[in-house]
């Protein structure tokens, strides 16, 4: 089912912006996340979600499919995560092969923890952080029910950052911290989060917090807890394994401190994947400091940011001014 919620934001700031260059925007009215731009020179573009027609389709292509992206980033240089596929019990039937859930569980003994996620998945859904062979077969059960492909992948440590890059410049930098909440001593896990939730709400973001949320319940048991625990005042709790904004995650923006070997390593790898704007996610230990230990764990081809505009004036104007930017390409 279609969301009306994840591309109000890029529609509705396309529509303020477009004015500014003289074009219009016409979203469809129903669901509101599929547009057209008409430019004054009669040229027409269109978007749908956080898709615009910037980035060459098959670059995108291969950007979304994780394995892929990563193969490629990998022959070049790039210190990026490759991983290995698995497939769910039909897929494996539609291709002859036999990478399937028993295939999966056989290739991670002795490598875990492992990451598992879909391969084409995005905004952080399906990520799990496995320790055995029990928590990966929740997992793959769960991304199966919905993903064709999964993927595993080792575990990096560090510090999650994201680095937006448009043409031949960055626009932005954000390190991504995953949805955690902080204890009073008095109320439950489920208190705090529904706490979150109206903060959220307050603030504008379209975050949603699911209880039910199996990547939820697999943290909490993790650290042996439940929805149920009261943390003690001041002790902190993750709840997600992944610190995607749109998943409840927090921003700390790092736009103005990127040390500039990063800043040049996001630019030469967004050329390089062929794209023009994009959204690269490193792990790294500071990134305010020299390139020399960093992974990368993916590129992404649509990173939307109407999260991370919800984060302040300075976030918003930095949004904004890369948007028109996005428009004044298009135009030409």
């Amino acid at each position: 089912m279609k969301k009306k919620s994840e591309s109000l934001v890029l529609g509705g700031l396309l529509k303020k912006l477009a004015p500014r260059i003289g074009a219009t925007v016409t979203l469809e009215p129903e669901w509101k996340i599929a547009g057209q731009i008409m430019f004054k020179n009669g040229k027409k573009s269109y978007f749908r979600f956080n898709t615009l027609d910037l980035n060459p389709v098959g670059a995108s292509d291969i950007a979304k499919d994780k394995d892929y992206a990563a193969f490629f980033m990998q022959r070049m240089g790039y210190p990026a995560l490759r991983g290995k596929t698995f497939f769910s019990k039909a897929w494996c039937a539609a291709l002859g092969s036999k990478r399937d859930t028993r295939a999966a569980l056989s290739y991670a003994k002795h490598k875990y923890p492992l990451v598992a996620k879909p391969n084409s998945g995005s905004h952080g859904s399906g990520v799990f952080l496995v320790h055995n062979e029990a928590e990966l077969k929740r997992a793959l059960a769960h991304i199966f029910e919905h993903e064709k492909v999964a993927i595993l992948q080792r575990v990096v440590r560090g510090r999650d950052y994201r680095i937006v890059v448009l043409d031949d410049k960055v626009i932005s930098a954000y390190e991504r911290i995953p949805l955690n909440i902080v204890g009073d001593g008095r109320s439950s896990i489920k208190q705090l989060l529904s706490k979150r939730q109206r903060a959220f709400e307050d603030a504008g973001r379209d975050s949603r917090i699911v209880f039910s949320d199996p990547r939820v319940l697999h943290k909490l048991k993790q650290q042996r807890l439940s929805l149920r625990s009261v943390p003690a005042r001041n002790e902190k709790v993750f709840l997600l394994d992944n610190a995607n904004l749109s998943s409840g995650g927090d921003a700390v923006d790092v736009t103005t401190s990127l040390h500039p070997s990063y800043k040049k390593l996001a630019v030469r790898l967004t050329r390089d994947m062929g794209l023009r704007l994009a959204g690269v996610d490193v792990m790294a230990a500071d990134i305010t400091k020299p390139a020399t230990n960093y992974s990368i764990l993916e590129i992404n081809a649509a990173p939307g940011l109407d999260h991370y505009v919800k984060q302040g004036r300075a976030q918003q104007k930095i949004v904004e001014d890369m948007y028109l930017r996005v428009l004044k390409s298009l135009a030409l």
